[in-house]
């Protein structure tokens, strides 16, 4: 069994969260996969420009709570853009043990409830 590196877990994520997106009518302006580069998701939607952040969430950690400095440094980067921003956490897990890695192949448990406004 190969466990998830860190990248394919954000990618994993993100391709959750992007096609939340996708079917919600969002438009993507654009997309950039690395985890340290905020946001991940530029899109628009009705006219308005959304920043949206995505996180991989390890188990136990819970995916609802984010980092507040980080979060609001994209929020002051958004206005800039009048732009509404996001938080995306979706927590992943082993669907067998959950404090075992999510392995490539294997079943996994998606802990995601949508979008955070900030």
């Amino acid at each position: 069994m190969i466990a998830l590196t860190e990248q394919e877990l954000h990618n994993l994520a993100m391709n959750i969260v992007g096609r939340e997106l996708e079917s919600s009518g969002y438009e993507f302006m654009a997309v950039n996969s690395k985890p340290k580069r905020n946001p991940q998701f530029v899109c628009l939607k009705d006219k308005q420009l959304h920043f949206i952040v995505v996180r991989n969430v390890v188990y136990p950690d819970d995916p609802r709570s984010y980092d507040r400095e980080l979060l609001s440094k994209v929020k002051e980067q958004a206005f800039k853009f009048e732009a509404k921003t996001f938080y995306a956490g979706v927590g992943l897990s082993n669907a067998i043990d959950q404090n075992l890695p999510v392995y490539l192949n294997e079943k996994y448990i998606v802990d995601y409830e949508g979008l955070i406004e900030i």
